[in-house]
C-alpha cells in the first residue's frame, strides 16, 4: 500500500506545482508538456483521483506509515 501512497503523493505534488505555476505565471505545465490531448486529460484525471485518495486515506496512511515493524 505504501507504493500507492507514494504514487498518489507524487501526483498531488505535480498537481500543486502545476496550479502554482498557473496562478503565478499563467503557465500550464501539463498542457505545455502534453498539449491539449487525451494524455493531458489523463494526467489531470490521475492528479484529481490522487487528491481524492489522499483525502480519503489520510488517517489510514498515518497509521500505516507510523507503524513500528515487528
Amino acid at each position: 500500500m505504501k507504493t500507492l501512497d507514494v504514487a498518489a503523493l507524487l501526483l498531488v505534488i505535480v498537481g500543486a506545482l502545476n496550479w502554482g505555476l498557473v496562478g503565478v505565471a499563467h503557465f500550464d505545465l501539463v498542457k505545455f508538456l502534453f498539449g491539449a490531448t487525451v494524455l493531458s486529460s489523463i494526467v489531470y484525471t490521475l492528479v484529481g483521483l490522487a487528491g481524492v485518495y489522499q483525502a480519503a486515506q489520510w488517517r489510514a496512511m498515518q497509521r500505516r506509515w507510523s507503524a513500528v515493524p515487528a
